[in-house]
């Protein structure tokens, strides 16, 4: 178990990672952490996510009151999606939220990440549903990725990003990483003609492999 001041640091590590990797643009993006039931930290509004400093992380609870706070870096009005992911699922520790290219890319087509063409992708995801619209800084948000926190791991975010979520920072962080992987392999055989994707006995196959491991 990391104390805080890791924590911290493991965020702008993160924070790096995905800068680095164009996942994210100026202040793009926001991740989170619970370190204890009902406290969490995040990263702050208006500070890019690539030059992020551990004492400039914000501390809230799970209703979004700020509890600790550098004067002029609170937590971004977006942190409500991040709190109803650890809202209702107490056994998450992590989420990330970013604009990889090509994820949003068919975020803002309005297309989920669905085509069953890598064991990989089915072994970790299933599928990427994409949620609905909501306009940003409003409940709208939560509201739309509720339905899809019990059952899946990664959601699109319609016309927005990427939100992924796991019981650790870098977990949440690498499925990310996987699920932009995903889209960009959906785009690059699109233009090859298309994938061919995994056929019904191959996907049963599959899922009784996943189903005796579990």
């Amino acid at each position: 178990m990391h104390n805080e001041q890791e924590i911290r640091e493991q965020i702008c590590g993160i924070g790096r990672r995905m800068y680095g990797r164009r996942m994210v643009a100026a202040n793009d993006g926001n991740i989170s952490v619970r370190i204890s039931e009902d406290v969490i930290l995040c990263t702050p509004t208006g500070v890019s996510k690539g030059f992020m400093k551990p004492e400039q992380m914000c501390k809230i609870d799970l209703s979004g009151k700020v509890l600790e706070a550098v004067e002029g870096f609170g937590p971004s009005s977006e942190v409500k999606m991040h709190l109803r992911v650890y809202q209702k699922r107490p056994d998450i520790k992590a989420v990330v939220h970013a604009h990889p290219i090509f994820a949003t890319s068919f975020a803002v087509m309005g297309r989920a990440l669905d085509s069953p063409i890598m064991p990989e992708v089915i072994v970790n995801f299933g599928k990427i549903p994409l949620a609905p619209y909501g306009t940003p800084s409003t409940a709208e948000i939560p509201d739309a990725i509720e339905p899809y926190l019990a059952e899946y791991q990664a959601v699109l975010l319609e016309h927005h990003g990427a939100l992924t979520w796991a019981g650790e920072l870098e977990a949440a962080y690498m499925k990310m990483e996987s699920v932009e992987f995903y889209a960009e392999l959906l785009y690059r055989t699109t233009q090859l003609g298309g994938p061919r994707e995994l056929d019904e006995e191959k996907l049963k196959r599959l899922y009784a492999v996943i189903g005796a491991q579990k």
